[in-house]
């Protein structure tokens, strides 16, 4: 059975959840390694996809049909 990727908002919502559990500090000190890690994973994740949509909002399709970099100068 093939995984689903997660959506960027499951994806926040499960950070939120991890830093919500740390914060907490109940967490034993080899699990709140494994829990940061995963965080960091996660962070890096939604980090990397805002940036592809990041770069695509800032493209626009030019007359001739080609991608062209938005400028607000023109």
């Amino acid at each position: 059975m093939e995984k689903k990727e997660k959506t960027f908002e499951e994806k926040l919502m499960e950070l939120e959840s991890i830093i919500k559990e740390l914060e907490n500090g109940n967490v034993d000190l080899d699990n709140a390694i494994k829990k940061y890690t995963q965080a960091m994973s996660i962070a890096k994740e939604c980090s990397k996809k805002l940036d592809e949509a990041s770069k695509a909002v800032n493209k626009i399709l030019s007359e001739n049909g080609k991608l062209e970099e938005f400028n607000t100068e023109e």
